[in-house]
């Protein structure tokens, strides 16, 4: 199944639905993540992406879980048309299963979850509320409701397989609209306590169309449903920027590089690596000299 994002409205009620499985088992397999470091990653990136379904083209939003457990900081970074990234500092953290589940909650640990929004100002929008659990989707139910004062219900799952492949990822986010109608927020509420782990309903092969369909089920309204958006793990760096990074340096520490002959970047967010050999650095210490003749 491609990922895909899927957003709906009924009686007042908004609510959406994300499939990330492929976009987590690629963050998986790039960052070499332990099951309980996928688990908090591809929660963090669902969560960034559900959030992300309300910006504008272009806008974006920065999750950033700073816990002090083992897992070290989790960080994911979405797009408005679909694109997301994101690393944990600890991928190969393992801790005991806990009641049967992966102990997301201890390996975040305590600390404060920080979420920033690109909106096209000058000075984009950055709240922080406490971690209430570090299992990321009430945390994220409970900075949306402190921070941005916006009741909101959130659920984030990752399924791993035996082999540590991801077998199912995804979540679901409902918000009531000013003037929500009682009665369809009674049932919407009641369906969700039905509903069971979403990404055991994945899983099972549903989509975000029948899973907005189960969250609204017993509406007497019909659906209205938005265009699916295409989900993706896709990161911003490039040889380019690389190299730009490179030449701020400035030519004392590019030279003390050169030493080596060579040099690999390692970007955070994505794990590809980008490398330089002796006559690379050296052109890029003689553009930096010939631009300060200049």
């Amino acid at each position: 199944m491609q990922d895909h994002l899927l957003r709906a409205t009924a009686n007042g009620v908004r609510a959406f639905v994300a499939v990330t499985t492929n976009l987590t088992e690629e963050a998986r397999q790039r960052h070499d993540c332990y099951p309980i470091a996928a688990a908090a990653l591809g929660r963090t990136m669902t969560g960034a992406m559900l959030l992300a379904a309300n910006l504008k083209t272009d806008e974006s939003i920065s999750i950033r879980i700073d816990g002090d457990g083992p897992l070290g900081a989790v960080v994911a970074d979405a797009w408005a048309d679909g694109r997301v990234r994101g690393y944990v500092e600890e991928p190969h953290t393992d801790l005991p299963l806990h009641n049967g589940k992966l102990d997301v909650g201890q390996a975040v640990g305590a600390g404060h979850i920080n979420v920033t929004r690109f909106t096209g100002l000058k000075q984009p929008f950055t709240g922080s509320a406490e971690l209430v659990s570090g299992e990321i989707a009430e945390d994220m139910t409970n900075y949306l409701y402190v921070s941005e004062q916006t009741p909101s219900t959130i659920s984030l799952g990752v399924l791993v397989n035996p082999d540590l492949s991801v077998a199912a990822a995804g979540g679901l986010m409902v918000q009531a609209l000013p003037g929500a109608d009682d009665a369809a927020l009674e049932q919407i509420e009641n369906n969700l306590a039905a509903l069971g782990p979403i990404s055991q309903l994945i899983q099972q092969g549903m989509d975000g169309q029948a899973i907005l369909q189960k969250i609204f089920a017993g509406m007497e309204v019909e659906l209205n449903l938005y265009e699916p958006l295409d989900l993706m793990f896709r990161c911003q760096c490039s040889r380019e920027r690389v190299t730009t990074a490179l030449i701020s340096l400035g030519v004392e520490e590019l030279t003390d590089i050169l030493k080596d002959e060579q040099a690999e970047l390692c970007c955070h967010f994505c794990a590809e690596k980008y490398q330089f050999n002796k006559e690379e650095l050296e052109e890029l210490i003689e553009s930096i000299k010939q631009q300060d003749l200049q």
